[in-house]
């Protein structure tokens, strides 16, 4: 099957929520979104002003800087690299006009080539951005994308990206599986989600594209039974596949 008609198949049976703003206009103005500091530590996390996250994390080199600046409309603001581990640490952006409608956050590559600090940092970041904050800072529009009348999860969404080139190898079994633990916190509540994303579908050969996708979904789901569904996506086709179904997937999350 060829690969653009297995994609768009998949992708036109998905339901999603309606939502308040399109996705124009959160990402349309790619000009707005802005690099706002990188956290060595949790302690020096910027103040982002109540603003919802999303944080992105795959094995090295699993492509998800290209990904990322293609979803924000921009070349290169993510850093991307053939030589793995450049991101060193939790990178924050901005996304959307001052005061912003979101926060992404680009964390370093797990595996073979990661560096346990870099472990220990993005789970203290879980830590601490999937814990319930008091909302009565944030504006009345910020207030209803809450969880609950006045507290809300300031973290929403977890994305991991998977190389369509490769199929899941010891390090990404056991991060789905670490980040599945996660996912129901002591109060038995779901404090974030979890995401996942194939990248470079276009590295499939054409004859193997729905039996190596399938199975791709199938490891997922075997390591994190929680774990949404993934999206199928590519930046060198033209056009980028799946880039507007990653906006709409972001806008979902974060309650927008």
């Amino acid at each position: 099957m060829p690969l653009l008609t297995f994609l768009y198949r998949r992708a036109s049976g998905l339901s999603r929520p309606a939502r308040n703003l399109s996705t124009a206009q959160i990402f349309g103005n790619s000009g707005s979104a802005e690099f706002i500091a990188a956290a060595g530590s949790v302690n020096s996390i910027p103040n982002l002003h109540g603003l919802p996250e999303v944080i992105v994390t795959g094995r090295a080199n699993c492509g998800k800087s290209s990904l990322f600046n293609a979803v924000l409309g921009r070349r290169d603001l993510l850093h991307t690299s053939k030589k793995a581990g450049r991101t060193r640490e939790l990178n924050f952006f901005r996304v959307g006009p001052a005061p912003g409608k979101l926060i992404l956050v680009d964390a370093p590559g797990y595996g073979a080539r990661g560096k346990a600090e870099w472990g220990v940092l993005f789970d203290k970041y879980l830590e601490t951005r999937a814990q319930y904050v008091a909302t009565d800072h944030l504006s009345m529009r910020h207030r209803l994308t809450c969880n609950s009348q006045f507290r809300f999860y300031r973290l929403r969404r977890v994305y991991i990206l998977f190389n369509a080139k490769h199929p899941l190898n010891a390090y990404d079994t056991q991060m789905l599986e670490h980040l599945s633990t996660k996912l129901i916190d002591s109060r038995g509540k779901q404090p974030f989600t979890l995401q996942a994303v194939i990248t470079k579908a276009d590295c499939i050969p054409s004859d193997k594209v729905s039996q190596t996708i399938s199975q791709l979904r199938k490891e997922i789901f075997s390591a994190a039974p929680l774990c949404l569904p993934p999206i199928v996506t590519s930046t060198t086709m033209s056009p980028p596949f799946g880039i507007e179904d990653i906006r709409k997937n972001i806008a979902d999350a974060c309650g927008l």
